[in-house]
């Protein structure tokens, strides 16, 4: 089993650079096709939000903006689509992403459309063994970040959150964030190909962390029967909190990809009261594969 479809939804942040790098490398790794998804607002979407008191005349000069701002940022995004592109070697770019598992080695293709973001990028993951999303931004709440969480949420795929700074390899020493739950049973079996090509694996638990389900010791034997090696560690909560242990323990064992389940409490929770997830979708410095 390899990583052959990776689908990278680029929404004109900051972190869009990055995200293509890590994507990019992922790709070389399994070789397989990165198709970087744009999804413009549809201008035909404001008219119903614009409420009653409004003469027509305001909403189609609201429209119109609205389609004059969504055409420069698809614009901005496809420029970065295009410098990140130029002079890349041992890449080929397809039009057509269904025309490029006939290639050999790593493919990218772009692709802009209309519509609801959040819809768009759901459903299309579904068709892709994974997807890549940027970190959120620095000025960005990540309770916003429409793309990850509605990949999260609602595409049965697991995702792969970039960091900031595009790492240099990914996957070759991978940490498990194991807390007995069926988000992380879902992670740890997404992760396996991962798993499978790492020189290092390490299962992080804490009874901070723990849920109700099996141990990390039953995960350790799991991953034995797919002849994969995995030592125990137990870590701390840093200051109270867990996901500053967890990914303390990560950084300690030089961990290059984290692999864990998201939000075992319910999104709203994690909203007002913080939690792991959260912390290490706004802290991680490595990429962080994640399963809901």
């Amino acid at each position: 089993m390899a990583y052959r479809r990776l689908l990278l939804p680029l929404t004109g942040t900051a972190a869009g650079e990055a995200a293509l790098a890590t994507a990019l490398i992922t790709a070389r790794i399994w070789g397989s096709h990165v198709h970087c998804l744009h999804v413009r607002v549809d201008a035909r979407d404001v008219a119903p939000l614009a409420g009653e008191g409004l003469s027509g005349a305001m909403i189609e000069e609201m429209m119109a903006a609205t389609e004059r701002e969504s055409g420069e940022r698809a614009e901005r995004v496809r420029a970065l689509f295009e410098r990140f592109t130029a002079g890349l070697g041992g890449v080929t770019l397809a039009d057509n992403p269904d025309t490029a598992a006939k290639t050999e080695g790593p493919t990218l293709s772009f692709e802009s459309i209309a519509g609801r973001e959040e819809d768009i990028v759901a459903q299309t993951s579904r068709l892709y063994d994974m997807a890549v999303v940027p970190h959120p931004d620095a000025g960005e709440d990540v309770s916003s970040s429409d793309a990850l969480h509605a990949i999260l949420f609602d595409s049965g795929r697991p995702v792969l959150i970039a960091p900031r700074t595009a790492p240099a390899d990914i996957g070759t020493r991978v940490c498990v964030a194991w807390n007995g739950t069926a988000e992380s049973a879902a992670a740890v079996a997404a992760a396996l190909p991962w798993l499978h090509k790492a020189s290092a694996v390490r299962i992080l638990c804490a009874d901070e962390y723990q849920r109700r389900g099996p141990k990390a010791e039953g995960i350790q034997a799991y991953l034995r029967w797919h002849a994969i090696e995995a030592e125990i560690f137990p870590f701390k909560p840093q200051t109270r909190e867990v996901g500053a242990g967890l990914l303390g323990a990560a950084r300690d064992f030089g961990a290059d990809l984290l692999t864990m389940g998201a939000y075992s409490h319910s999104r709203l929770r994690q909203l007002i009261l913080g939690g792991v997830t959260r912390h290490v979708l706004e802290n991680a410095e490595i990429p962080v594969m994640m399963c809901r």
